[in-house]
């Protein structure tokens, strides 16, 4: 048995009406690299779920997401505004940099949300030609730091950005869990504020891989494909990621995956703030927790269970909850907290 895992909604298997679909999907032949009727009427449906007027690719990681969405609209002399904590700067090794030859240009922030105010002070070192020119912002929704954009924070940044010749990248990982804490579509919080290119997460949502792009700059990005099999993200049985996503999408599989995720962290963040040894540090608006422990407690709980230091200087630790949550594996980590305590 492996341990119950807050460490990471990746951790997680597959929803049980994916796994089926794949079962499905499992018959017979089927050209390959996207060129079967299932893909097509996926990314149709993709397509449709974020308004139209846009194009849509499926890739394997969400790496594979980022660097395509990123290279595909932008020059090797180009830099990338994020903010400090974005996963593209702190855990994709490189990726960016290394496909795109450009530069990441990360900026510290309180809440690792990125403001027209953090940014306008660096567009002034962009010149002329010894400098990288700024191409892109590029934020997560939700952040890492489980913090969450409005519609109007998205609205300003992507206005901000086309004032200054740049465009709006959102790096959608956790896209689904954004739509429900902000009780929206995902339409209205990419299409309809200004966004650029969006990646739309599965593979923390209940899925086995899977992310598609979706780009409403499709005169720009009009070379995705050939990025796409650079970047080895061309997957030869698509068929298998359409597949995942058609039970994704049906029956809003990823609203219900997102809403229970969110539904249990904001669980354990009341139930942790009801330890007056520990301190949660960020407001819970989706499925992850921040919470500040005793250090005695860390690495005791870190042997029943799997989740990550954050910050080791002030023993903060992230908790992640995921569709397969349940309040039971809740009780059991607060159980054993208050018992070391």
């Amino acid at each position: 048995m492996y341990k119950i895992s807050f460490g990471s909604d990746n951790h997680s298997g597959m929803h049980p009406a994916v796994l089926q679909a794949l079962h499905k999907a499992n018959d017979g032949y089927c050209p390959a690299y996207g060129d079967d009727p299932l893909t097509e009427k996926v990314l149709a449906d993709i397509k449709q779920l974020f308004g139209g007027g846009c194009e849509a690719w499926f890739t394997i990681t969400g790496t594979g997401a980022n660097i395509l969405c990123l290279q595909s609209l932008m020059s090797s002399f180009n830099a990338v505004l994020c903010a400090a904590t974005s996963h593209i700067n702190v855990d994709e090794c490189g990726a960016v940099q290394k496909f795109t030859q450009g530069r990441l240009h990360p900026i510290n922030t309180p809440d690792g949300k990125l403001t027209p105010a953090l940014i306008a002070p660096r567009l002034l070192g962009d010149r002329d030609q010894h400098h990288s020119q700024f191409r892109l912002i590029s934020i997560s929704q939700s952040t890492e730091y489980g913090t969450l954009y409005s519609l109007a924070e998205l609205a300003a940044l992507a206005d901000f950005a086309h004032a200054h010749n740049m465009l709006l990248h959102i790096d959608g990982a956790r896209l689904a869990n954004a739509a429900v804490a902000l009780g929206c579509c995902l339409q209205a919080m990419t299409k309809d504020v200004g966004v650029d290119i969006v990646s739309f997460g599965g593979t923390k949502n209940g899925l086995m891989c899977g992310e598609a792009i979706v780009s409403f700059k499709p005169e720009l990005t009009k070379d995705m494909r050939f990025y796409r099999k650079q970047a080895t993200q061309l997957f030869s049985k698509m068929r298998f990621i359409a597949a995942q996503f058609e039970a994704y999408l049906a029956d809003d599989l990823y609203i219900t995956n997102a809403m229970h995720a969110n539904m249990m962290a904001t669980l354990l963040a009341k139930r942790l703030a009801e330890i007056p040894q520990l301190t949660v540090t960020q407001a819970v608006t989706v499925n992850s927790v921040f919470v500040i422990l005793p250090e005695k407690l860390i690495e005791p709980l870190q042997a029943k269970y799997h989740f990550y230091t954050w910050d080791e200087a002030r023993n903060e630790v992230r908790l992640m909850c995921s569709f397969n949550t349940t309040e039971a594996h809740i009780a059991d980590l607060l159980a054993t907290i208050k018992s070391l305590l």
